[in-house]
């Protein structure tokens, strides 16, 4: 099994179990990426957008890699987090239902890659840890999003947006 796989899997895992945990392996990040990551979407994709207004940006491009019957996977055109990589999933019945962040994007908090936990909880007073460990916290202003921060010697290299209520992760 590959770290990426490995990852997903516990990805799916907590998600499924109605926790907020964003994750992927490691990977290259493009260099350029609008300075805010949330609330309600990034590079001109919003969390809860259907798949045929997803589409009709212009702006995804599918990237077929762990494709469900309920969900697919997509890249940020203009925002990918690496080749052959997921950027987002979308919901057959939710919509855009989690958005992981490039490198560069921030949230409006100044989050970002590279933050650091004590940086995280400084700008999240209200962060909880899932049963996995990882933090997460719900999106100030949208009870029904939140943000999650996969951590490595206490620095966030992987954060990801996505909606409570989803289905694309088993």
């Amino acid at each position: 099994m590959t770290t990426h796989t490995m990852t997903r899997s516990i990805l799916g895992t907590a998600l499924a179990a109605g926790l907020v945990l964003g994750g992927l392996a490691p990977a290259a990040h493009a260099a350029t990426a609008p300075a805010t990551f949330g609330p309600s979407g990034y590079g001109g994709i919003t969390l809860g957008m259907s798949a045929k207004a997803a589409k009709a940006s212009g702006k995804i491009a599918p990237v077929g890699a762990n494709d469900s019957a309920a969900c697919t996977g997509w890249a940020l055109k203009a925002h990918p987090i690496g080749r052959d990589t997921i950027g987002l999933y979308i919901s057959k019945k939710h919509g855009v239902a989690v958005i992981f962040a490039p490198k560069g994007a921030k949230t409006p908090e100044g989050i970002g890659l590279g933050s650091t936990s004590q940086q995280i909880k400084k700008a999240y007073p209200k962060l909880k840890t899932a049963a996995s460990g990882y933090p997460y916290v719900d999106i100030p202003g949208k009870s029904h999003a939140y943000y999650s921060f996969l951590l490595n010697k206490g620095k966030v290299y992987e954060m990801a947006l996505g909606l409570h209520k989803q289905d694309c992760v088993n």
